[in-house]
């Protein structure tokens, strides 16, 4: 029953503090306002200055991310809506996201490699914009830290939605389509979520894009691994 209760505490914890922020967002449109970096940051400093363990936190926790895979079906709906869409942009989607997944790998490899990171950081960053569950999967696969590559996804997904759209804005990309393929296949779910102020069709391109940028990192990380370390 204490289990029953904590948990409930915990996902109202988790409500009080994400439905403010998202209404202070939607009201300044701040980009570092984004609610699941305000409310993130929110709710690790309430636990860590209370001392709750995230174990407690999770007894909750673990509901809330129960949704993901329901919330990742949904994506059916705009996806079948605007099939026609899809099908105009193919070669945008298959270009944009494979040249994203190449570049994003290299520059990864490559920083890491002259900071001299240890093997298992390196190719714990090569999958860091990939989404988190594939990501962590493939990383565990080739002999990657899992836990630093949860870190790397996470700060993908944040500089990806704070930074990108004004990177596309500063280079004149005026499409909403290109702003919706460039957050999906860099910032996973995360790009995705702020794909919903460009329209529902960059939301089906955006979820398009980070899905062949799943299939497209299974397929190369163990070629750069290989190609890294032989």
């Amino acid at each position: 029953m204490l289990t029953f209760i904590l948990g409930i505490g915990m996902i109202a914890l988790t409500l009080a503090i994400y439905i403010p922020a998202t209404h202070l967002y939607r009201r300044l449109k701040w980009p570092i306002l984004m609610p699941v970096l305000t409310a993130t940051t929110v709710i690790v400093l309430i636990l860590v200055l209370s001392g709750i363990k995230l174990d407690t936190y999770m007894l909750g926790g673990k509901w809330i991310q129960e949704l993901l895979g329901p919330a990742v079906v949904s994506l059916a709906f705009p996806l079948a809506k605007h099939l026609d869409v899809l099908k105009r942009n193919i070669i945008p989607i298959l270009g944009g996201t494979l040249g994203g997944s190449i570049v994003g790998m290299s520059t990864g490899a490559a920083i890491s490699l002259l900071l001299g990171y240890p093997q298992d950081i390196v190719i714990a960053l090569l999958p860091k914009s990939i989404t988190t569950p594939v990501a962590i999967q493939l990383a565990d696969q080739v002999g990657g830290n899992s836990s630093f590559t949860s870190l790397f996804v996470m700060i993908a997904g944040f500089s990806g939605i704070l930074l990108g759209p004004m990177i596309l804005k500063w280079a004149r990309v005026n499409s909403k389509n290109a702003y919706g393929i460039g957050l999906g296949s860099a910032s996973h779910a995360l790009g995705m979520a702020r794909s919903f102020e460009y329209g529902e069709n960059a939301v089906a391109l955006s979820s398009v894009s980070m899905i062949v940028s799943a299939i497209a990192g299974s397929v190369m990380l163990p070629l750069w691994v290989w190609l890294i370390y032989g």
